[in-house]
């Protein structure tokens, strides 16, 4: 936002603040200024110039010599190589001693023997930037409007002897995206009064005939228009075309110009059209037609959706609303009724909009931020103002005011000891007060907590915080007293959650495996393909996906480990080993109404050689066991014991021989098993193993993630059980029995043999355990473990079934 420092000094008084000084005080508030530009760039002792006479230079074609009044009580002579210049013109004048931009200084020359007593300056040579001015200004000098006075330091005719600020703002700071918000954050860094323009029109036409309805509600609040005759389009005073200049906007003509002086007046953009292009007089709110077409003022064609909100009437599309209007209404010289908008547009609607169409105006700036729907009326007013006093215009009776929503002031509460606690100060009463009387802001205090009623104008501050931020602001940063924090502090640490992920990650990695991250969007087609830990569970399809290939959010982490699989083998790289950790997301909704839950998931996969072929002839594939172990180290450097396997042949996908449900006390918490031969082949992939568990459920059992544990004292003492039993009892069941059986004493069971052959009837089979007893406070007693084994061996009789093998 660019801020003229005299145009700023019409609403409140600057008296004894310099450009500078303004700029530091507004940042040291909040606002940062960016920077402070002279308007002069150089520019002295040029005055406004009457020339009286225009003749050819005698020996130079392209040169004339002009007789010049620049009210110095003596007329001029001046050689100028300008084309435009003419008898009767106000143009600026250097006189002899001036000094120009880029330190070019005037003096008394003779040019092709004829005497020059000054310079008819340009806009170039003025320093003004003359892209900001009509084309026929851009060439030869400038031409200044009849109403100069002859003498006058045009310095100051041209709004030269101005500074503008550079605001960088924020985007919660709307409010000084207009003349009068700074006005008002400037008053209260001053502790003076805002002074609001005039806006008293004189209704002396007939009623406005006028009529206004809004259809889209949702995407326009408040819709005012006012009405005029007889204006007469014309170019701007200079006053206000140095105003404009001094923002960066360039003038075209008296209404439009007023139109955007309004805008950055009262940060509420305005528009202007020519009323005979508006079929009776009737202006419709409403969106666009899918694939309707307008002309915008640029000339370009835009080809407009189902939700661009359009201004129009009964029979086209006149403006695209908050935008920029259509060429087919646009003010022209032959105007001479008008039809003035003023409303209030969703910033949501503008913005979206605005990005559909690639289209960035000055007023979709201010729509996109917030525009203040209580200005709507006065900045409409102050504008019909203008337009009569500029345009000679006729102001109908009445203004067509159609409103379908109105944004009331928020109401925030704020407690003196809140406030103090946050800032670390000792503020009173009063000059909590005196901050929102600044502020005008209005209020009650009752027992020291205040209530505030905020301006709509300020829509940034709907907080206590935001009030106390407020006060912080105009008390001043730098006043605020350095001061200890106080209060507890807490130690920075992973959650028990954290540390559990990353000590799977670690220990999955020690094993051998690598990490993989993919996509959370699948395949329709892969979600069916696996079935995860949430039987029913639902894919949750985007409202519009990229891709068919990336449509539905995962169910299972499994396609997409073997998706990486099949990537991975498709580009040599046989031997496969990784896992991810990761959400799935779960519903059995076919619509959803609420949120679907997101458990965390950890899956790994192995494929191809464990140890690949080396000198000595050794390799190992992967198998069932192999995966099997690295689960089991996992459960052991979590600390989670009583694990159970039970072989399953029902979970899709998997293969019903080589797959086992894992479950801990009971409750589910995986599986581990290999791949459907089916699925391997879709794939592309030999024999291919996965595990897939419930990570909530694991961060739940970890109870040992400890970095050692102490050493025993005591020795152990092992025995060794060769068990018959029929080939149906799993290994599983006899080890259960034997951890139940067995007491404290038991520190481990291993199953190291498994033996069918001669000597063993077809249906029975041998399996052998080493069991290892130990106590942790003293040596054992072969009695009490020949004990503990007797009973083993009989419960194991009694309900499996199982000999000892002789």
């Amino acid at each position: 936002m660019k801020v003229s420092y005299n145009w700023l000094a019409d609403y409140v008084d600057l008296t004894g603040v310099t450009p500078d000084q303004l700029a530091e005080l507004l940042t040291r508030s909040g606002i940062e200024v960016e920077g402070v530009e002279s308007r002069n760039g150089g520019v002295s002792n040029v005055v406004v110039g009457y020339v009286k006479e225009r003749s050819k230079h005698p020996d130079a074609d392209r040169l004339n010599v002009c007789i010049v009044d620049a009210g110095q009580g003596e007329d001029l002579q001046i050689v100028c190589g300008a084309p435009n210049v003419d008898k009767g013109q106000k143009v600026p004048v250097a006189l002899i001693g001036a000094k120009l931009p880029g330190g070019l200084a005037i003096k008394r020359s003779k040019l092709r023997g004829v005497e020059s007593q000054g310079m008819i300056c340009s806009a170039k040579e003025l320093g003004i930037n003359d892209k900001l001015l009509a084309k026929d200004q851009q060439e030869g000098i400038l031409v200044l409007p009849a109403d100069a006075e002859i003498g006058m330091d045009a310095v100051s005719y041209l709004g030269l002897d101005d500074y503008v600020l550079e605001l960088g703002l924020t985007p919660n700071r709307s409010d000084c995206l207009s003349m009068l918000g700074v006005a008002y954050e400037v008053a209260a860094i001053l502790g003076r009064d805002v002074m609001l323009p005039d806006t008293n029109v004189n209704e002396n036409g007939g009623a406005n005939p006028v009529k206004v309805s809004i259809e889209a509600g949702d995407h326009c609040y408040q819709y005012a228009g006012r009405h005029f005759t007889n204006a007469t389009i014309a170019t701007s005073p200079q006053w206000l075309k140095n105003r404009l200049m001094a923002t960066g906007i360039r003038p075209i003509n008296n209404v439009v110009d007023v139109t955007n002086y309004v805008m950055l007046e009262y940060g509420q953009p305005l528009h202007a059209f020519t009323a005979k292009e508006v079929a009776n007089n009737e202006i419709v709110v409403r969106l666009a037609q899918a694939g309707e077409k307008l002309v915008t003022l640029d000339d370009q064609e835009r080809t407009l959706d189902a939700e661009t909100l359009l201004i129009a009437d009964r029979e086209k599309g006149l403006a695209i609303a908050g935008i920029m209007g259509g060429a087919n209404s646009e003010i022209t010289p032959e105007t001479t009724e008008i039809i003035l908008e003023s409303a209030y547009f969703t910033p949501r609607s503008i913005r979206r909009s605005a990005k559909m169409l690639g289209m960035r105006t000055e007023g979709c700036v201010r729509w996109e931020k917030g525009v203040d729907q209580s200005r709507v009326l006065a900045a409409g007013n102050r504008a019909a103002l203008l337009i009569q006093q500029l345009a000679g215009a006729t102001v109908s009776v009445g203004i067509a005011d159609v409103c379908v929503n109105t944004i009331e002031p928020k109401v925030v509460k704020v407690t003196l000891s809140k406030l103090n606690t946050h800032l670390g100060m000792s503020l009173t009463a009063e000059d909590v007060s005196g901050i929102f009387t600044r502020l005008q802001f209005p209020f009650e205090v009752a027992e020291n907590v205040w209530t505030v009623t905020v301006p709509t104008r300020r829509g940034d501050i709907t907080l206590p915080e935001d009030l106390i931020e407020e006060v912080a602001r105009l008390y001043g940063y730098d006043n605020i007293p350095t001061s200890l924090m106080e209060g507890q502090t807490t130690q920075g640490q992973l959650s028990v959650s954290q540390q559990v992920r990353r000590s799977i990650r670690h220990h999955l990695m020690a094993s051998g495996l690598s990490e993989a991250v993919s996509y959370a969007l699948v395949s329709p087609a892969r979600v069916d393909e696996v079935e995860g830990l949430h039987a029913g569970a639902v894919p949750i399809p985007l409202a519009m996906p990229m891709s068919e290939e990336r449509s539905v959010l995962r169910t299972s982490l499994i396609p997409s480990l073997l998706e990486t699989a099949a990537y991975n083998k498709n580009r040599q790289n046989h031997d496969l080993a990784f896992f991810e950790q990761g959400k799935v997301f779960i519903t059995s909704e076919t619509k959803l109404t609420k949120l679907p839950e997101e458990p965390l998931y950890v899956a790994g996969l192995v494929s191809g050689e464990w140890i690949p072929q080396n000198w000595s002839g050794a390799k190992q594939p992967v198998d069932f066991y192999l995966l099997k172990g690295i689960v089991e180290s996992l459960f052991a450097h979590l600390g989670i014991a009583a694990v159970a396997y039970q072989q399953t042949a029902s979970r899709k996908g998997m293969h019903p021989g080589r797959t086992a449900d894992v479950s801990v006390n009971g409750e589910n918490i995986g599986y581990v098993g290999q791949v459907h031969p089916a699925l391997e082949k879709a794939y592309d992939l030999t024999a291919t193993y996965v595990f897939q568990f419930d990570l909530d459920k694991l961060i739940n059992l970890a109870s040992e993630l400890k970095d050692y544990r102490t050493l025993p004292k005591f020795p152990a003492i092992t025995r060794d059980l060769a068990l018959v039993v029929d080939r149906s009892v799993p290994a599983a069941s006899l080890t259960e029995l034997i951890h139940q059986q067995s007491g404290d004493l038991l520190e481990s069971v291993t199953l190291f043999d498994v033996y069918t052959g001669e000597r063993i009837t077809s249906d029975k089979k041998s399996l052998a355990f080493s069991l290892v007893y130990r106590h942790a406070e003293r040596t054992l007693q072969d009695e009490e473990v020949q004990q503990s084994t007797a009973k083993v061996i009989e419960v194991l009789k009694e309900q499996l079934g199982a000999e000892l093998r002789m």
